[in-house]
């Protein structure tokens, strides 16, 4: 999880700092946003002082109807409970003296913003969620395949560097080669990209590194994508017994998100690369209701059941 700042949310939505420049490292551990209204009324039973505190025109307007003295004591006491990140003004209201005096006291930065209130609370959080959501790193490669998140992993030297550049040469998008960084939303989605040092880079044994964007263009590239499914490759192994039918489907945990995988055999002659176009594909189709190996096992068991009755 990365160290979220108040800094971050200031240069990601160009917001002005009104004072307390000295607080812009104060760290930021929620996404949730709080806006102040009951306790700027004096009911402080269930502040939370850890959120981003948000005045809107509400309680720019409620705060008018208090005193000087009420204001200044009220703020004070916002100021002075639990570790404020800081405070976002919306719509660039006027900001009271009193709520300046009370957070300088305390170095809380006060921010100001032209958006409506609504639309500013919506995308601090949506950014915060993006910013504190778990994450890991995989040994792997991610490929955007017809529109499907496909995360190749297996053993090193396999091949799936090999296989995710013909894939690209096959008109498909890279997200990450070697690791993988996953987040996982509230959603229990798992969202991969590239770390910032290896981005659009591809790794092929005896030819080096490559810029896939440089070679390949913008389109064969993406900088994330939702992983809708695993394909684990490992080396043939004559002793094991593999999926013909695809009835029975494995699944693949990460964080607390479990995702469908499939394992896929690799010995000479076979390219993985249409295979897993093909795998990509049918997946898309179960999504769609539609699942070949069920459909055929059904067909079968009719098949078999016509024939117990003739005889």
């Amino acid at each position: 999880m990365k160290r979220t700042v108040v800094k971050d949310i200031v240069q990601q939505f160009q917001l002005k700092v009104v004072s307390g420049e000295k607080g812009l490292f104060r760290e930021i551990k929620t996404s949730d946003i709080n806006r102040p209204g009951l306790e700027i009324a004096g009911y402080f039973n269930f502040y939370t002082a850890e959120r981003v505190q948000l005045l809107g025109k509400t309680e720019m307007g409620f705060i008018t109807t208090l005193s000087s003295e009420e204001r200044l004591e009220r703020f004070r006491k916002l100021c002075s409970v639990g570790e404020i990140p800081c405070f976002c003004v919306s719509r660039l209201l006027d900001i009271p003296e009193e709520l300046l005096q009370a957070a300088e006291e305390k170095d809380i930065p006060i921010l100001q913003s032209t958006l409506p209130t609504t639309k500013l609370s919506s995308k601090i959080t949506t950014f915060l969620e993006g910013r504190l959501a778990p994450r890991t790193t995989i040994h792997g490669v991610l490929i955007d395949i017809y529109g499907v998140g496909v995360l190749l992993i297996g053993g090193s030297g396999i091949g799936k560097s090999e296989t995710a550049l013909e894939l690209v040469k096959r008109g498909h998008r890279l997200i990450a080669d070697d690791a993988v960084e996953i987040r996982q939303t509230l959603e229990n989605q798992l969202i991969g990209s590239a770390p910032e040092l290896i981005q659009h880079l591809l790794e092929i044994r005896g030819l080096g590194i490559i810029n896939v964007m440089t070679l390949f263009g913008a389109g064969a590239v993406r900088n994330f994508k939702k992983i809708s499914f695993a394909i684990r490759m490992e080396i043939w192994d004559p002793q094991k017994q593999y999926e013909r039918l695809g009835i029975d489907e494995e699944t693949m945990k990460v964080m607390d998100t479990e995702i469908p995988q499939i394992t896929i055999p690799v010995r000479p002659g076979r390219n993985m690369a249409v295979i897993c176009e093909v795998a990509a594909m049918n997946f898309r189709l179960k999504r769609m209701g539609y699942n070949a190996a069920v459909h055929f096992s059904k067909r079968l068991t009719d098949t078999i059941e016509e024939a117990t009755e003739e005889i």
